[in-house]
């Protein structure tokens, strides 16, 4: 009790003594808080780039975890961004990522990214070059070589990185690789992963007309890097992202969480080739669509990736728009397969295993097995992954600084998220390529198109069999907008 007492009077002496305190500002150091309160000396200072949907979800998650302050806001619509400034009222708004950077670099620990997928690069590098840790929404970036270029800014610039892709901290992926580590299934030659997405407007023609820029939205900062086009209703908040101008389609809105568990469990790195179906509508005389600027209704992928350490290649297939792989012969009529509309189904030499979205709730097939099945623990937790964990070890690692283990043992570093959305825009790529493949020389809709297999050089980012491809590799910028490399 006396030990207290002396606590309580150490810290009133301090306040009253401090020229601080009595100018109406002071940071306390920690031992004279007391055990068990963060400082604010000791807490991350973050500043948010992009305040609405998936930024409010990740500025309250930092914020939970206790151990950071949300100092700065940012987003180009006053509108998204009013729950955020309600929250964090002490927090300095801005409407344009490079003036907050600009001038309150010094003062900003670390950057969170959520915004569309067509600005995720420049933002996320500006911060990078600046020595600010990033956290990233999935998917990483829109195009594979910003991705590449993320990836290796990391190291270059020392900054600790994770992206928002939350299952992959998850114990749900670490049951998975445990039972792969045990030989529990064997040998893996083909993984199925599957979406019910697209849930916004897929397949369709970009509408003529315009509509009145909404007050409050500075739309040309919105659309960044995209190309000048005119605001039309329904694009925003969240339909942008069936709009290859901005967004990467049902892939990248749900591939980052259902694909992260096979690359978790197999280890895999660039695919070496990609294929793809799509379906279309017809118009006109039962003539195929052509929807250039939409990604398609719904789409099988087939990714095939060279075995690691001994083990088989794998076939990694991709299916959205609600198509699903036939129902593994072990799971019952009536269970559910994944988590029913999207699921990850590994199919092994001796066993078969699945998930559902994020590699939750895992399952051995037949799933009476999952329980009676007991193997050692090869892949440590991650603390309160169902809740904050993903956003708090970010947190622990950036206090333990870039090259410590921490940093190194996050669930979605760069090293692990930039090959992950690399291989998942493999699959835009294919999908873009194929609208290619199905016009004649003349440029016109050739029906019913040829289905080929891209041969993909991941190394040096190039397709090497069908050269009109690769200009889906690397995207241009709108003029005034640069990656910085």
């Amino acid at each position: 009790m006396k030990k207290k007492n002396a606590t309580n009077n150490s810290r009133r002496d301090f306040l009253k003594s401090s020229s601080l305190a009595a100018a109406g500002f002071f940071i306390v150091p920690r031992h004279v808080l007391g055990r068990g309160f963060v400082a604010p000396s000791d807490k991350v200072i973050v500043a948010a780039i992009g305040v609405g949907g998936k930024g409010e979800v990740d500025t309250d998650f930092i914020d939970k975890t206790g151990k950071a302050e949300i100092a700065y806001l940012c987003d180009v619509d006053d509108r998204q961004a009013v729950n955020g400034r309600k929250k964090f009222a002490k927090a300095k708004y801005y409407k344009d990522f490079r003036e907050m950077l600009s001038k309150e670099a010094k003062y900003i620990d670390a950057v969170t990214v959520s915004i569309p997928d067509h600005q995720h690069a420049v933002a996320a590098m500006a911060a990078m070059q600046l020595h600010k840790h990033v956290y990233v929404q999935k998917p990483l970036t829109h195009d594979i070589y910003e991705a590449r270029m993320l990836t290796q800014a990391a190291h270059r610039y020392k900054v600790v990185t994770q992206m928002g892709n939350q299952g992959s901290s998850g114990d749900g992926v670490r049951m998975l690789q445990d039972w792969y580590n045990a030989g529990i299934i064997g040998d893996v030659k083909t993984v199925y992963c599957f979406t019910d997405r697209p849930i916004w407007p897929q397949g369709v023609v970009r509408p003529s007309t315009s509509s009145p820029i909404p007050q409050g939205l500075d739309y040309d900062l919105w659309l960044g890097t995209a190309p000048k086009k005119d605001y039309f209703e329904g694009v925003l908040p969240f339909n942008w992202r069936g709009w290859w101008d901005y967004g990467t389609g049902a892939l990248g809105d749900m591939a980052c969480h259902i694909m992260a568990p096979a690359f978790a469990v197999l280890g895999l790195g660039y695919p070496v080739s990609a294929e793809c179906s799509v379906a279309t509508k017809y118009i006109e005389n039962w003539h195929p669509g052509y929807f250039p600027d939409s990604g398609p209704i719904a789409s099988h992928i087939t990714l095939i990736f060279k075995g690691q350490n001994g083990k088989p290649d794998v076939d990694l297939h991709w299916m959205d728009g609600g198509i699903q792989p036939t129902r593994p012969v072990e799971l019952g009529p009536n269970e559910t397969f994944g988590d029913g509309g999207n699921g990850t189904y590994f199919i092994g030499s001796k066993g078969n295993m699945m998930c559902g979205t994020y590699g939750a709730d895992p399952q051995l097939l037949p799933t009476s097995r999952t329980k009676e099945t007991k193997v050692p623990q090869t892949v440590a937790r991650v603390p309160g992954a169902d809740e904050i964990g993903h956003y708090d070890s970010w947190i622990d690692a950036i206090k333990a600084g870039y090259g410590s283990d921490k940093a190194k043992n996050l669930s979605s570093h760069f090293d692990i998220a930039g090959p992950l959305t690399e291989s998942v825009l493999m699959g835009n790529l294919a999908i873009r390529s194929y609208d290619i493949q199905k016009k004649n020389a003349k440029g016109e809709f050739d029906y019913p198109g040829r289905h080929i297999k891209l041969l993909w050089d991941g190394p040096n980012m190039k397709i090497t069999n069908f050269d009109d491809a690769n200009q889906f590799v690397k995207r241009n910028y709108r003029d005034g907008w640069s990656l910085g490399v």
